[in-house]
């Protein structure tokens, strides 16, 4: 699993590098620095731990703190509700439905206005879903790893607000280079 998504993520920044090579005369390094600003810019106004706790019990609620996920800082998840993370853990494979909601972070730190777009209150709109932990499944890899990345801490009915930096969101946008502020709440079947 980690080689296949390994392999998605090199094909996905190279081709992130072929497209933005001049996006109003920007290097992938200026985009990445961008990037890089408004993540920090919005984490600044929270607490942040750069570990998932040993035990993995996270605080919960609107005033958690956002952990980062991974060494990268590339995903950092605020638990709203952690769900039985016991007894009710997705399994690889297992289709995993969600409701989202998400807020272009570079938008906000540039006009300091959050717009968002999502299908959380378009109860009529198309499912979303993934099969947790099979990314050679387009279905999967669109929207990218950091989607799914709670649920290797949560259980399936949780809640969370996550801030999701390019190399880990939607394919078809890595080449923008901006980070997004997502809310999400996951479920086994299609609401």
């Amino acid at each position: 699993m980690n080689k296949t998504r390994n392999l998605l993520f090199l094909v996905a920044m190279v081709a992130a590098l072929a497209m933005t090579s001049c996006k109003d005369n920007e290097s992938y390094a200026d985009l990445l620095n961008k990037e890089r600003y408004a993540t920090n810019a919005y984490l600044a106004n929270c607490r942040v731990v750069n570990e998932i706790p040993k035990d993995t019990v996270f605080e919960v609620g609107e005033d958690a703190p956002f952990y980062r996920l991974g060494n990268e800082g590339n995903v950092y998840m605020q638990v709203i509700k952690a769900g039985d993370r016991k007894n009710d853990k997705a399994k690889t494979g297992e289709k995993i439905y969600f409701r989202y909601m998400r807020y272009n972070l570079y938008y906000w730190y540039t006009y300091n206005e959050m717009i968002g777009s999502g299908n959380e209150a378009e109860m009529n709109a198309s499912p979303t879903y993934f099969q947790f932990g099979d990314y050679t499944l387009n279905i999967s890899a669109q929207w990218g790893y950091g989607i799914q990345m709670p649920l290797n801490y949560l259980g399936v009915d949780s809640e969370v607000n996550l801030i999701i930096k390019s190399q880990y969101g939607w394919a078809t946008e890595i080449s923008n280079v901006q980070p997004y502020l997502y809310h999400v709440r996951y479920f086994r079947t299609q609401i």
